[in-house]
């Protein structure tokens, strides 16, 4: 595809820049240090990831007034600093020190199972994020990087990655305004802040359970739902229920629209749009998209109706049920036609051996081992929480991962990467600033009688996070504004989804995957039948996720003035093949919408990246080579279209 293969090559010229034992049936599997620290139980129950400060809610404000004075002084420094390499290291210090607290405060105040932290670190978020746009209009600490980009003679001086740097950050006050008067700049700010308490109450409120009376529900079928005094509270689309009643209900309840919740979305589509065109942008997309792969919306659109057109005739097949049938009938087909039911191929996946297997793939691939290490008081927020040091053959310690794999109340039920530090070269010390990432997933808890088991699914979700924290591991960078997976966003899930083609080739799986009890390797033909079943509506699936995407590009496009519902149901019709259930508002629990608003198009556009990584550096031989930069750099800027079967998943339902 010429367009995506140009896209993709420019923005690479521009980025180049103890062991565990069950009472077996057969015999007693052991498992390496790394397998055996997650396939047995912890000991010890603590508080927030590496920062003794925050040993109590209190000590977010302590660790934000610490940040803000820091800013303070870097802000003078800069601004009375003359021009040079110096002004990029200032900046880099400046958003290094605002982002440990803030990525921090991020995390904990979803993931920590007290809501006084969580409540802590909400508000230092919003402290922070309003003082991080206030420097974004700073028109003093601008200059001082103009006055270094617009001086020839010192740029000379610089090397590529401080003048990238630099462009980066000029890139963020313009974006943020920088270029207007004062009056439109402070109306610039306001909008931000707004945007910063529209942006929280959509999240909260898109993961809330919507109620009905206990009377309207079907008795057999309350059982299946939360009940509060006359109320049931449905949290969602009960998409794997067998009753196809109990699916239609619970679709259209969780779905019913929220008043107040939909004037929020509007509201703040609305204060998006006003913003980019305040600061000089088409659109909201336009603003958003400048700086990514994509560049501009209309290679978005482009993209996603190639897609469309490529997958028309795979999913005229797929569509022929109801919204709320369609992941259950998908499942029970996959699980029919391939004799691929979970609970036949959990045993061989205990959560020990996928850690395992990950650890052997990175010392393979990369030189890298993964070791457990016990963490000390005050450094983790739950006793299930596992650290791993990331260890290099030649370079030593690279940073730190802590695991919260495991389900607990009140933990959000989604699979996430956080970046808590990132990783910098200290110029003061001379020493690497070592990166430290949390990946939260949402797994069963080991029983007396055996370790955690995951399905199929729970596996590959595993790689795909790893594939993050190994990016933020192995990115390192001199400047933090640059490291790991602080890349454009719709090249940062290249990784993660490369991953996943590890996670489904035989010469991968072999290696770790088996039986906790027997030790017996997992079949070939069980990893061949579960491969073939991903086929199965894979274009339907696929589908699903264009019509997302276009929904959020249409979203942040110019207003149409018409209701978020009437965009929902256009969009559904062009790029969905099954119909709008009438009373239903889908978009209100599309929290993507916050963290991806106008860029949802990412998951799609690094799977096409990713597979042709996969096809030219890992199909051939995916243990024993190592690509080198000049491999991965032909893949990123080969065309698209010889490997696209790879990236649709074959139809052939």
């Amino acid at each position: 595809m010429p367009t995506c293969q140009r896209l993709v090559s420019c923005w690479i010229k521009q980025h180049r820049a103890a062991a565990w034992s069950f009472f077996p049936r057969r015999k007693v599997t052991t498992w390496s240090p790394v397998g055996a620290a997650f396939n047995s139980k912890p000991a010890r129950r603590l508080q927030v990831p590496g920062n003794n400060v925050l040993s109590s809610p209190a000590g977010f404000e302590v660790a934000t007034d610490r940040a803000l004075m820091d800013s303070q002084r870097l802000v003078e420094q800069t601004c009375t600093s003359p021009p040079g390499a110096a002004t990029v290291e200032y900046f880099d210090q400046l958003s290094d020190g605002l982002c440990k607290v803030a990525d921090l405060a991020d995390f904990i105040k979803v993931a920590h199972p007290d809501p006084a932290f969580r409540e802590a670190a909400e508000k230092t978020c919003i402290e922070i994020g309003t003082v991080v746009e206030k420097l974004n209009t700073n028109v003093e600490l601008s200059s001082s990087l103009k006055n270094l980009l617009n001086n020839p003679d010192i740029l000379t001086q610089l090397d590529h990655d401080t003048r990238r740097v630099a462009e980066l950050f000029m890139f963020d006050f313009e974006i943020s305004g920088i270029h207007l008067e004062e009056k439109l700049r402070k109306e610039a700010v306001a909008l931000h802040v707004k945007l910063l308490d529209l942006n929280n109450e959509f999240l909260m409120g898109s993961h809330m359970p919507n109620r009905i009376a206990k009377a309207a529900i079907p008795d057999h079928l309350q059982l299946h739902f939360v009940k509060e005094g006359s109320f049931i509270q449905v949290g969602g689309l009960h998409a794997d229920a067998p009753d196809e009643l109990l699916r239609e209900i619970a679709y259209k309840i969780y779905l019913y629209p929220n008043g107040q919740l939909l004037e929020c979305l509007e509201e703040l589509l609305k204060c998006r749009h006003k913003l980019a065109t305040l600061v000089g942008y088409e659109s909201y997309a336009h603003r958003a998209l400048k700086g990514t792969m994509a560049k501009n919306p209309k290679t978005v659109m482009d993209f996603l109706q190639l897609l469309t057109d490529k997958l028309s005739d795979r999913t005229a097949k797929d569509f022929e049920l109801m919204p709320w049938d369609h992941p259950y009938f998908s499942g029970v087909l996959r699980a029919e036609r391939f004799n691929i039911e979970p609970s036949l191929y959990s045993p061989y996946f205990s959560l020990g051996a996928c850690m395992d297997g990950l650890n052997n793939l990175f010392s393979q691939l990369f030189g890298v081992s993964l070791m457990s290490e016990q963490s000390s008081d005050g450094e983790v927020w739950s006793d299930d929480v596992r650290k791993l040091a990331v260890v290099h053959e030649t370079e030593g310690l690279l940073g730190y991962i802590y695991c919260d794999f495991f389900h607990r109340t009140d933990k959000p039920h989604q699979d996430c990467h956080f970046t808590i530090r990132g990783g910098r070269r200290c110029q003061a010390t001379g020493e690497y600033q070592l990166p430290v990432v949390v990946l939260m997933l949402s797994l069963p808890h080991p029983t007396k009688s055996a370790p955690t088991l995951l399905t199929p699914g729970m596996m590959e979700n595993l790689f795909h996070e790893m594939g993050h924290a190994m990016h933020s591991m192995l990115g390192r960078t001199r400047y933090q504004h640059v490291t790991g997976t602080r890349c454009a966003t719709d090249f940062a899930e290249v990784p993660s989804i490369l991953m996943e083609y590890f996670a489904n080739d035989y010469r991968v799986v072999s290696q770790f995957a088996r039986h906790y009890q027997t030790g017996q390797a997992l079949p070939q033909s069980m990893v061949a039948r579960l491969c073939e079943s991903k086929k199965v509506c894979g274009a339907a699936d696929t589908q699903l996720q264009v019509f997302y995407a276009a929904l959020d590009q249409v979203y942040h496009a110019m207003p149409q003035n018409r209701s978020t519902t009437e965009l929902l149901k256009d969009m559904q019709q062009k790029f969905y093949g099954l119909p709008y259930t009438p009373s239903t508002a889908w978009q209100l629990r599309f929290s993507h919408l916050i963290g991806y608003g106008a860029k949802y198009y990412s998951y799609l556009m690094s799977r096409a990246v990713a597979s042709m990584v996969w096809r030219q550096c890992f199909l051939q031989d995916p243990l024993s080579r190592r690509p080198t930069v000049e491999d991965f750099v032909d893949a990123l800027v080969s065309d698209l279209n010889p490997n696209f079967e790879t990236f649709l998943m074959d139809s052939e339902s």
